[in-house]
C-alpha cells in the first residue's frame, strides 16, 4: 500500500523557518518525482516545489522561489522542504505527491498525504 505522510508544520512568526518532510512507503521512491503543493482556505491547491526522483533537478513557484528548498533523501525514502523567511502568505495546508511526469500540475501527481498544516504570524 502507497502511503505519504507529511509532517513538520507549525506555527511560526514571520521571518521564521520550518522544514516540512515527507514519508513514503509501499513504492519504489527512487523511480518517482515528488510534488510539493499547498492550499489555504478559499483558495485553490497551488504548486510550490518539485523534484525529479534522481534529485538532480528542482523547481519552484515563483512565490516561493530563492526562499525555500526542496531535497530528498531517497535512503530514507524521504522528501523535505526547507523553508525561510516565512510570510503570512505562505499559510496553507501542504502536500507532498508523487509523479511519473515532471509537472507542476496536481492533476498529474498521485498518493497525496493528508498534508501537514503550516500558519504563519505577522
Amino acid at each position: 500500500q502507497v502511503q505519504l505522510v507529511e509532517s513538520g508544520g507549525g506555527l511560526v512568526q514571520a521571518g521564521g523557518s520550518l522544514r516540512l518532510s515527507c514519508a513514503a512507503s509501499g513504492l519504489t521512491f527512487s523511480t518517482y518525482n515528488v510534488g510539493w503543493f499547498r492550499q489555504a482556505p478559499g483558495k485553490e491547491r497551488e504548486f510550490v516545489a518539485r523534484i525529479t526522483y534522481s534529485g538532480r533537478n528542482t523547481y519552484y513557484a515563483d512565490s516561493v522561489k530563492g526562499r525555500f528548498t526542496i531535497s530528498r533523501d531517497n535512503a530514507k525514502n524521504t522528501v523535505y522542504v526547507q523553508m525561510n523567511l516565512l510570510k503570512p502568505d505562505d499559510t496553507a495546508a501542504y502536500y507532498c505527491a508523487i509523479s511519473g511526469r515532471v509537472s507542476t500540475r496536481w492533476a498529474d501527481y498521485r498518493y497525496g498525504g493528508q498534508g501537514t498544516q503550516v500558519t504563519v504570524s505577522s
